[in-house]
């Protein structure tokens, strides 16, 4: 059994057991008490999060003024970050509290021993996460080892946007979508899978519409897929470090297509960044990549901080803070928790999704193999090679 299958209950049991054995009392962590005077958290952010979250964070602050004085947000490239916690953890003077992350800052935060885990040390503040969590939340939550708690999900894609006006014949397979681009030089677009989830999840979606040897495995299974990459990459001038130029290339018609996913389709066009008219289409084969953020500690924060961060972060999994999650349709559809459905969304929320969701997803969602992203280990792997073979002289 690797590390990302145990399960809390098993690891409590195995604590427990050695405890009474005399031989690891302090196994059994528990979460610090709440402070007795207020503290002032720093949240950095390197997701896009706080689209999702931030209301909830700030209603959490405005209900607990005792524990809870001041709220600093900051946002931040995914791949900086890693650097930056280490460099803090060294000099024994952390400054960031909370990190709202995808799974890429999280692999890299796991892999460098970054984080504090919240499970099973904080389990006793926090609900049984098995028994709350959606079905795809449960197995995002495995990837997390222990060090992070998914608090919004997504299925992500990978779907193609376009323009119907530019985009006469629309791709539906991989091999008609490399056609495209070399008969279209400069007008598909990705960003840096590193810190982009669109960007990522095509990387990771790639091997299986192309049928590759083994889409978990980067490093000897993907054969077709970096040779798939490598070419595409001939017809593309180059990847922004981030998601948001691609949508505004779209948007202002220097692009014609690019990868997204559900909340990266709806979100920009209920803000006019991307016309209204665009549409998406799935390549023949494709398997929804599931997609989900997370908050993570990172070690050396203080313990009365900490003790905040858990009753912040117990109140992120409740009903009404989850439903705040459908926003704008960011992170479509948003809620990691069962039974929150889109009729207990701000009545904006449901607007928004109402004019700019598509009906074809909740088919979509229905009819499509669901898989996991990479595991960390892999996943930066991944990142690195697309960054050394495919992204090198290209990306801005």
């Amino acid at each position: 059994m690797s590390e990302f299958q145990f399960t809390r209950r098993g690891l409590l049991g195995s604590a427990v057991g050695l405890a009474a054995a005399g031989l690891a009392p302090d196994l059994l962590a528990a979460t610090p008490a709440l402070p007795k005077s207020p503290v002032a958290l720093n949240v950095v952010d390197v997701a896009g999060n706080l689209a999702l979250t931030q209301k909830a964070i700030e209603t959490y602050r405005n209900n607990n003024p005792k524990l809870l004085s001041r709220v600093t947000f900051t946002k931040a490239p995914a791949p900086e970050l890693p650097g930056k916690i280490k460099a803090q953890q060294a000099a024994k003077r952390v400054d960031i509290d909370i990190v709202l992350t995808g799974i890429d800052a999280l692999s890299a935060g796991v892999e460098q021993k970054l984080w504090q885990p919240i499970l099973p040390d904080f389990s006793d503040k926090l609900p049984k996460l098995d028994d709350i969590y959606l079905s795809g939340a449960k197995q995002m939550q495995a990837l997390a080892s222990n060090q992070g708690v998914c608090v919004v999900f997504c299925q992500a894609g990978p779907l193609l946007e376009y323009m119907p006006d530019r985009v006469k014949t629309v791709p539906k397979t991989a091999a008609e979508l490399l056609a495209w681009a070399k008969a279209n030089p400069n007008r598909f677009m990705y960003a840096r899978p590193a810190n982009s989830g669109p960007g990522r999840v095509f990387m990771m979606g790639l091997p299986y519409v192309l049928g590759d040897k083994d889409p978990k495995d980067p490093k000897n299974g993907w054969d077709k897929t970096w040779a798939y990459l490598k070419e595409l990459g001939q017809h593309i001038e180059y990847y922004p470090s981030g998601t948001g130029p691609t949508m505004k290339a779209l948007g202002d018609g220097s692009r014609d297509m690019i990868p997204t996913q559900m909340g990266w389709d709806i979100n920009p066009r209920a803000l006019g960044v991307v016309p209204k008219e665009a549409r998406v289409q799935a390549l023949q084969g494709f398997h929804w990549i599931l997609d989900a953020h997370y908050l993570c500690v990172p070690k050396g924060v203080s313990a009365e901080k900490q003790a905040v961060i858990v009753d912040l972060l117990a109140y992120l999994l409740s009903k009404p803070a989850q439903a705040t999650t459908y926003d704008d349709g960011y992170f479509y559809p948003g809620p990691a928790v069962k039974d929150v459905p889109l009729s207990m969304a701000p009545a904006e929320s449901q607007k928004v999704i109402a004019e700019f969701g598509r009906p074809e997803y909740a088919k979509l969602i229905a009819d499509t193999p669901q898989e996991l992203p990479l595991l960390p280990e892999q996943l930066v792997y991944a990142f690195a090679r697309w960054d050394q073979e495919v992204g090198a002289a290209k990306t801005k």
